[in-house]
């Protein structure tokens, strides 16, 4: 099913629409403030599972990153952090960046895996902040397309998305055309802050 939703006036109908398909665990694929990404209730085991099989990737393998809703979520999944940290990440977030954060023993439980790190996003896109406020709980993600892969219209166009995927996936919501840059990566696991990957987001320290 193709959802569209105009950013600038968002119909919160088609967000309970959304939100019911994930907590039935439906996997679906949405906009970022990058890229378009899919993704999945974290805390519906089946849809992790069928996010892993969708990336062709076993589960406890899989490197799928957590979108928050604001900051004071991230806790439950990341070791505490230092001021330096957590003033990095306030200044930055929300914006078009992964952060690589040391996980806690949640995040291991999750993913049936034993990941000693975990990518955090706080996306500023409005429609992906609505929906995941009114899911209650973190959305796991990854990018739509493979890092070997280039981006093509598929990736950025939300039509030629539906027409690709649309036997893989519950809903692709249309917030518009998306991004050719993924976001910016950036590992915070030994203290001082790194870039990994310069994407979308262009790092304030």
């Amino acid at each position: 099913m193709l959802v569209e939703i105009n950013p600038e006036n968002i119909d919160f109908r088609k967000i309970e629409q959304i939100v019911h398909s994930l907590k039935k665990g439906n996997i679906i694929i949405f906009p970022t403030d990058s890229v378009y990404n899919v993704g999945c209730d974290l805390y519906n085991k089946k849809a992790l599972q069928d996010l892993a099989k969708f990336k062709n990737v076993k589960l406890n393998k899989a490197r799928f990153s957590i979108i928050c809703s604001n900051l004071s979520d991230i806790a439950n999944y990341v070791k505490p952090i230092d001021r330096p940290t957590f003033k990095l990440l306030k200044h930055n977030l929300p914006g078009a960046f992964t952060f690589i954060l040391n996980a806690t023993t949640e995040v291991q439980k999750i993913f049936d895996s034993n990941r000693k790190e975990i990518g955090i996003r706080i996306p500023d896109n409005e429609i992906l902040k609505i929906i995941t406020l009114e899911l209650g709980n973190p959305l796991a993600t990854t990018s739509l397309h493979d890092e070997e892969d280039e981006i093509l219209d598929y990736f950025t166009d939300p039509n030629e998305m539906y027409q690709r995927y649309e036997n893989q996936v519950a809903i692709v919501v249309d917030g518009g055309f998306g991004n050719l840059n993924p976001s910016t990566v950036v590992d915070c696991t030994e203290g001082d802050a790194k870039i990994i990957r310069q994407g979308a987001g262009n790092l304030d320290l």
